[in-house]
């Protein structure tokens, strides 16, 4: 049984930052894309950013280019994504996701079997 297990969020300061983890057991690791997804209030399920199985390419949504930074450890299971620089709109529930098994479109949540139950960030101004 796969589980994604986030953690790292809470509440920081606009300019802030924050360091989420993704702690991932039940499939091979290193085989499989990883994601982060966020959910602001009263909106849709958004795409942030991707990394590949070996770590060697990285997608980030426009709006955290140059803030956010995803990478992963093969060793230890872990997917991270270090958030910099953070204003009130970064604030939502963080979500990583693994791979499924139709990858076609990365950035939909479709493309992603495996959810993690999702950290709160939250970013005061």
């Amino acid at each position: 049984q796969v589980q994604l297990v986030e953690s790292g969020g809470g509440l920081v300061q606009a300019g802030g930052s924050l360091r989420l983890s993704c702690a991932a057991s039940g499939r091979i690791f290193s085989e499989y894309a990883m994601a982060w997804f966020r959910q602001a209030p009263g909106k849709a399920r958004e795409f942030v950013s991707v990394i590949s199985s070996s770590g060697g390419t990285r997608f980030y949504e426009e709006s955290v280019k140059g803030r956010f930074t995803i990478s992963r450890d093969n060793a230890k299971n872990t997917v991270y994504l270090q958030m910099n620089s953070l204003i009130p709109e970064d604030t939502a529930v963080y979500y990583c996701a693994s791979e499924g098994a139709d990858f076609t479109n990365w950035r939909s949540e479709r493309a992603y079997d495996y959810w993690g139950q999702g950290t709160q960030v939250t970013v005061s101004s």
